[in-house]
């Protein structure tokens, strides 16, 4: 194996408190937002970058406003479905009261606010609904399911986010036969209509988890926004050294890291329900996740896309959350338990055993420690004979051989 590091491009944020100022200034949203009024902020599931940081910026901003701003947890079915639970995950991101210096309100209703001129349900969190203003803070990038204009984003956390366990649960039974460009974009225009969503602030990031740029939209910008913006965060989106390898080893995946736990636009198995899948996606003969992370509490979503798991990571799930999360996204088979053996090694020794006519050491295997941080990367030797190079990157050290402990288990990246 040996050591790389991977270079990709690194357009940073220099200022975040500073550049959330200056782009919501640019809304002139004082002429709506009045003094006294209250506004509910969006806040998710996902682990994006700086989140505290720029939620603290953006209610300072309608504070200064005379605006009375308040979080509410925004993430479908995550944190096992409750109030407490989704709570709790904000909280492991550091977004508290304290530090981003508003209220919390936490609840897992929602109110009608009818069907789209599609027939398609909307529902919206009681406690934001009954807010004088919305605002949409949100992550804009590849949607790890749907591919098109518009993926993962504002329009998706109106729609699943602000939806909460029932519109999750809704939506992407509706996913299963129905486009989701269609549905996310009639959806959000009901919302929009039928709900006092002031502002939209989007979020990209760079290959190396770092907040890269900033944009605030109004209601009526947000699709022509989230499109523009959606092009950079493909082009900034980090990649694996190659295209293709007999064997990814993947030391942890969460809900923190991607809605399925990997994400499928870096390590393929990408489907896109109604819609035809991207071309040329990264092919992984085998891929064996060792662990979990911390921010994920229990939940695997996710773990049903690879190959091989260990007995360590099966009984450190929170099943129930997991099964929760799965059965509402529509597909019970991220859940799925792979082949799970008690050591690295064990699992390591069955995939290069059933590789077809290539020897095991001529395994071309790649090992990542999640798929947000691929800066470093550890590769075999016959990959860099025989693969492509996807990326620019420098060999760190090696060649060496794989070390196991004395429990069989390789070392994290």
């Amino acid at each position: 194996m040996l050591r790389l590091r991977q270079n990709f491009a690194r357009p940073r944020a220099a200022n975040i408190p500073a550049e959330v100022r200056e782009t919501l200034q640019k809304l002139d949203r004082g002429k709506r937002i009045k003094s006294g009024q209250t506004v509910a902020l969006t806040a998710g599931s996902r682990g994006i970058a700086n989140i505290p940081v720029v939620l603290k910026a953006v209610a300072q901003y309608l504070k200064d406003l005379g605006a009375r701003p308040f979080l509410v947890p925004t993430m479908g079915s995550h944190g096992g479905g409750t109030a407490d639970g989704q709570r709790q995950v904000l909280e492991s991101y550091g977004i508290t009261e304290n530090v981003v210096g508003v209220p919390i309100r936490a609840s897992m209703e929602v109110v009608s606010l009818g069907k789209t001129p599609d027939g398609f349900p909307v529902v919206l969190d009681k406690i934001a609904s009954e807010a004088d203003h919305i605002g949409v803070v949100a992550r804009v990038k590849p949607h790890t399911n749907f591919n098109g204009p518009i993926e993962s984003g504002l329009m998706k956390m109106m729609m699943i986010g602000l939806g909460k366990h029932v519109g999750a649960a809704a939506y992407h039974k509706i996913l299963l036969e129905e486009p989701y460009d269609q549905v996310v974009r009639s959806v959000g225009w009901h919302l929009r209509a039928k709900s006092p969503i002031a502002f939209g602030l989007c979020l990209v990031e760079n290959a190396y988890d770092e907040t890269a740029a900033i944009e605030a939209a109004l209601p009526a910008e947000f699709e022509k926004v989230e499109e523009k913006l959606l092009v950079s965060a493909k082009e900034w989106l980090a990649r694996l050294p190659f295209h293709e390898a007999d064997l990814l080893v993947i030391d942890e995946i969460g809900k923190e890291i991607s809605g399925s736990g990997m994400d499928t636009n870096i390590v393929g198995r990408k489907r896109a329900f109604k819609s035809a899948p991207p071309e040329n996606q990264p092919q992984m003969r085998f891929i064996f996740i060792r662990g979990l992370s911390k921010h994920t509490h229990g939940n695997a979503a996710g773990i049903g896309f690879a190959d091989f798991t260990t007995t360590r990571l099966v009984d450190s799930m929170n099943y129930s959350a997991t099964v929760i999360n799965c059965l509402t996204s529509g597909y019970p088979e991220g859940a799925n338990l792979p082949v799970h053996l008690d050591s690295d090694r064990e699992v390591i020794d069955a995939a290069l055993a059933i590789l077809g006519t290539r020897a095991p050491e001529e395994a071309r295997i790649m090992h990542i420690r999640n798929t947000l941080y691929l800066e470093e990367v550890e590769v075999s030797e016959p990959c860099l004979r025989g693969l492509p190079k996807m990326t620019n990157f420098t060999i760190e050290r090696g060649p060496g051989e794989m070390i196991f402990d004395k429990s069989g288990n390789i070392t994290a990246i």
